[in-house]
Formats: structure tokens, sequence, C-alpha cells
């Protein structure tokens, strides 16, 4: 089974993507960390690359072929990223679908202490950065990220740890015994 986890920066998508990886044993791909990596191999921040995301069109295309390319390949495996759940519902791939949130101050909070910057830095990154996405996203697909619509589960992690959020996808998802856990 494929596994979707999309949410806004900060809402703890990728440390639940790792913890269903661990319990489950499947493969995880970050969207998130390609993008990182990306901004890395042409020497820009993640704040620039995303600038430059808006005025070429082909970096976030390429991001997301080859996010779909991999959940076209493979069976099982959780696809981190904030389109990979829109990405597979567009192209008819099959995946259960999970919509990771929690409110604004406590996803500054984490970025906050995960990147040691400070909090009032974080939140004008986070709003640039989430302001970029939405619009990048709507002028090329239309797709608005905070429709949830299209989510097969939307956990607030607010005040979840990462285990209880896990043992909720899997009991909703229904594989919950179905992988080495």
């Amino acid at each position: 089974m494929r596994l979707t986890i999309s949410g806004p920066p900060g809402s703890g998508k990728t440390t639940l993507a790792r913890v269903l990886a661990e319990k489950t044993g499947m493969e995880l791909v970050s969207a998130g960390e390609i993008f990182r990596k990306m901004a890395e191999e042409h020497g820009v921040s993640l704040e620039e690359f995303g600038k430059m995301a808006e005025r070429d069109d082909r970096i976030d295309r390429e991001l997301d072929e080859r996010m779909l390319e991999i959940a076209r390949e493979k069976d099982d495996i959780i696809l981190d990223g904030r389109l990979t759940g829109y990405m597979t519902h567009k192209h008819g791939i099959p995946a259960f679908r999970i919509y990771v949130t929690a409110d604004f101050p406590i996803r500054v909070e984490r970025i906050a202490g995960r990147e040691n910057k400070s909090r009032k830095l974080v939140e004008k990154e986070v709003l640039a950065r989430e302001k970029s996405e939405y619009s990048r996203y709507m002028k090329y697909y239309s797709f608005d990220i905070r429709d949830t619509s299209i989510y097969d589960m939307v956990i607030d992690s607010g005040h979840l740890s990462p285990e209880a959020m896990a043992e909720k996808a899997l009991h909703k998802a229904g594989i919950a015994h179905a992988h080495k856990i």
C-alpha cells in the first residue's frame, strides 16, 4: 500500500512518515529532502530556491515528476511531501492519503527548535514559504494546498506524540498488522 503524508511546514509530516517507515518497514521518500538537495545543488538557501521556483516552474515540475515516477513504480512506499497526496489523487495512483496539520505557533516552535533559529525569523520564513508554495501550486496545478478534501485522514499533530499519530494512521489505513510492526 502507498501512503502519502502531506501538510504544511512544521506540521510533523516528516516525523510521522519516519515513524511509519520504521513501524512498517516501508521505504520512505521525502519530497522536502529532494527539494533541499536541489537547493544545495544550486548553492542557494531554501527560501531563495523557493523564489527561483516561483520564476521557473521546471523546478517544481521536476520534483513532482520524480515523486510520481516513484509512486508509479512502487506499491509499498511512504511518500512525504506537500503535493504527494494531491499528485497521486490527480493521476489516479492508489494511495492512502494523510494530511498532518498543527497550529501556526506550534509549527514555528518546532522549526525554530530543529533549525536553531529565532521564532521571529522562522515566522517570517514560514509565511514567505507558504505564500510562495500556495501561489506556485495554484498557478501550476490550480490546487489549493489547504484543501483537505482529497485526503483519507487529517491528523492534528499539535498535542499528539509521533507514536500516537502513527498508531492512528496505521489503524485508519487498515495496515496495522499487514507489515512488520
